[in-house]
């Protein structure tokens, strides 16, 4: 399966939440709602899911095995960072 698309559809500058992603698989199934959290110095992402009766949360979408999970994190962060560079240059060349 190809990352076709990664699309940031929302930044935040306030808070551990950075961005709200969308990602496209094969041209032909997309993830939407996947969070960019930076906490302890460190970026991740967070999966979409729900809250359960009992309080505690579960991915609804999730990469199976941990190859993966690096080549999904690697891309987004990749596109996130690039935006953020192109954003920081617009902004510098006003």
């Amino acid at each position: 399966m190809k990352i076709t698309d990664i699309k940031i559809r929302r930044t935040f500058d306030d808070g551990p939440m950075k961005a709200v992603v969308s990602v496209t698989f094969d041209g032909q199934l997309a993830v939407h709602d996947i969070k960019i959290i930076n906490a302890h110095d460190k970026y991740f992402l967070v999966m979409p899911g729900r809250k359960k009766p009992d309080g505690t949360y579960r991915d609804t979408t999730h990469p199976v095995n941990a190859d993966f999970r690096t080549e999904l994190e690697e891309a987004v962060m990749n596109e996130y960072f690039f935006r953020k560079e192109d954003e920081a240059s617009q902004t510098a060349q006003e």
